[in-house]
């Protein structure tokens, strides 16, 4: 029988540090979840940005992001949202919005980095969150990562059993490739800019291919993934504060995602002793 595992990326393989200003009100939100910031409201959408950090910090403080976003050309994916909005839409309202500075990034980019530049390997993203309703970019996000320990060993532990491991994550494409380097996922096993829905697509199409599909993740960003799944594992490796509707719907719960081998390993041996798909 052969099995895949699919691991969301931040806080399923990264310990990861985020913060958001809320821009409305004048105020830092620190050790925040963006995705249930942006499951808060229907209209809201959680947009990741394709910038290096860097810029940002030596743009002028004054600058319209929206100004900034055009100057250097930054392109945006969508990595969240409750409802289907066209892209369309959404880059006319990030590149004509007339309240988020730039300051308001360099705050986050600032707060995430003073807490993980002692780090050996980090990943860093940047991106907004939009309002629909308002309309406009509510708040200003910067998300800081680690691998969280025991990731690569699980991993490579995944790979010695002969089940190969994916990414599809939000985050961008290229933080997410140089992660599954460190790793040892091969690029094309690295989904970046996934919604929801997407996430969901990606386990179906590997259903196609393996007899057995487990998706690893964390937040509510992850349900439609689970619901598709047949082996679907919550971890609380960075939280355990998390909806309800999570713990219904998967299969496991884990606190490391080191446990991730064995729980594969249980399912090849209920397969192997019953001589067909297993079930945990």
């Amino acid at each position: 029988m052969s099995v895949a595992v699919v691991f969301d990326s931040a806080g399923t393989l990264l310990r990861t540090y985020r913060v958001a200003r809320d821009i409305l009100h004048d105020e830092m939100l620190t050790e925040v979840e963006t995705t249930t910031i942006t499951f808060g409201a229907e209209a809201r959408v959680l947009v990741v940005l394709h910038l290096h950090s860097r810029d940002v910090i030596e743009a002028p403080e004054d600058q319209l992001l929206s100004e900034f976003f055009l100057e250097h050309s930054i392109g945006f994916g969508v990595a969240c949202s409750r409802r289907v909005i066209p892209a369309e839409e959404v880059g006319n309202l990030l590149y004509n919005d007339e309240t988020a500075l730039v300051s308001d990034l360099q705050a986050c980019i600032r707060q995430v980095w003073s807490c993980c530049k002692r780090e050996s390997i980090v990943t860093m993203n940047s991106g907004v969150i939009l309002n629909m309703d308002i309309p406009g970019i509510e708040f200003a996000v910067t998300t800081g990562g680690r691998p969280f320990e025991g990731a690569k060993e699980a991993i490579t532990e995944l790979h010695r059993m002969g089940v190969p491991a994916y990414i599809a994550s939000g985050d961008r494409v290229a933080k997410l490739e140089r992660m599954g380097d460190y790793l040892g996922i091969p690029r094309e096993r690295v989904y970046g800019v996934a919604t929801p829905s997407m996430k969901a697509r990606i386990v179906e199409d590997l259903k196609e291919q393996y007899d057995n599909v487990v998706m690893v993740g964390d937040a509510i960003n992850d349900l439609n993934a689970f619901r598709k799944a047949d082996l679907a594992v919550l971890t609380e490796q960075q939280s355990d504060r998390k909806p309800a509707v999570l713990y219904a719907s998967v299969d496991r719960v884990i606190h490391n995602v080191d446990e991730v081998p064995g729980i594969v390993a249980e399912l090849l041996t209920d397969t192997t002793a019953t001589g067909k798909s297993a079930t945990i």
